[in-house]
């Protein structure tokens, strides 16, 4: 049975990725695994180099001042290393969510943190508007996408200031201007690759302005003078990630993939919004296309509803545990089919009631 994958994360890669992936784990270099070779062996370095370039690439901003790095520890370790990076006196941040709840938390060990809106009060199911960045902040930072409450920024303000987004849910999934933004940072795991490495793309001129002396693992600028080599990185990771961009480049580029993801949002939102047994948790100018939230409005029908589920092949659709009910993550990855197949279950559970 075909399974239809909707993980918040670690999510559904292409089946080409995972074979090519798959592969290179037996013999990558003449017969030597990909897990064995040096990090420093010409056949890996190139990897590193060609994803690094297909980032640019892809976001359109090769040529603009940019770098791209391959790091390790996650989008959450980004919480910090940005404030190391960037704060000196004072930064404005958009609090929608978990995740940025927790970028301000870290960055609040550094210096004075203000947050310039926040949704808190409505359990964080829209994105503020509205709100004023300070001229005089040393950056202002936001997450353009939010997993667990199913929201996604749809504009982003004219910043005066560096612009700092986490996009760890949504990168690469979207046409937007990223040149507005002057760092960029991603897990791996939702639209890029198999968790173990986050992007950062960085743009140079905003770094090296802080009077703080920054431990070497975690100053952009060693890790940009070293080409990301500059302790051994996650080689399976980067490797995987330079697959899945070349998949995504072969496709047409974010435009083409922009496309396929309004379908299936546009698909999944019409179901929850006609079909009387279910209601979206998010408001609906804010809805994410990445992470479709809604709830059963039948506690009694839960039983019957998640083994149709299992019958159709569904899978990771529970909700975070703050919110509760059912999360649809449609990644870059997820086919149109697999959403089609999740909106029959729930028209046909409809049919049953």
């Amino acid at each position: 049975m075909k399974k239809h994958n909707f993980s918040a994360g670690p999510c559904i890669l292409p089946k080409s990725v995972m074979q090519k992936a798959s592969e290179a784990v037996l013999d990558f270099d003449n017969g030597l695994s990909l897990l064995e070779i040096s990090h420093r062996s010409k056949p890996f370095v190139d990897v590193m180099e060609k994803a690094r370039s297909l980032v640019l690439e892809l976001l359109g901003l090769e040529g603009k001042g940019y770098k791209a790095l391959f790091l390790q520890g996650g989008a959450s370790s980004q919480f910090l290393m940005v404030a190391l990076n960037l704060l000196e006196k004072r930064a404005g941040y958009l609090n929608t969510g978990t995740w940025s709840a927790k970028a301000i938390k870290e960055a609040k060990i550094y210096d004075d943190i203000y947050e310039v809106g926040t949704s808190e009060a409505a359990g964080f199911n829209y994105i503020p508007k509205g709100y004023d960045i300070p001229e005089d902040y040393d950056y202002f930072h936001c997450t353009s996408n939010n997993t667990i409450f199913g929201t996604q920024m749809k504009s982003f303000p004219d910043c005066p200031i560096p612009m700092v987004c986490d996009m760890s849910s949504d990168i690469f999934s979207r046409t937007l201007d990223f040149s507005k933004f002057d760092l960029i940072y991603a897990g791996a795991q939702k639209n890029m690759g198999p968790a173990g490495t986050t992007l950062v793309v960085v743009k140079e001129d905003i770094l090296g302005k802080v009077s703080r002396k920054i431990p070497s693992m975690m100053d952009y600028k060693v890790h940009i003078s070293k080409g990301s080599m500059f302790n051994t990185p996650p080689v399976f990771p980067v490797y995987v990630s330079m697959l899945n961009l070349e998949w995504l480049k072969n496709l047409g580029g974010i435009k083409a993939i922009a496309e396929e993801n309004d379908k299936k949002a546009r698909l999944i939102y019409s179901e929850i919004d006609l079909n009387p047994l279910f209601k979206g948790y998010a408001v609906k100018e804010d809805r994410s296309q990445m992470n479709a939230t809604f709830t059963l409005e039948n506690e009694n029908l839960k039983d019957t509803f998640e083994a149709m589920l299992k019958e159709a092949g569904i899978n990771g659709l529970n909700g975070h545990r703050s919110v509760g009910g059912y999360r649809a993550s449609m990644y870059n990855a997820l086919s149109l089919d697999s959403v089609k197949a999740l909106v029959e279950v729930m028209s046909e559970l409809e049919s049953k009631a």
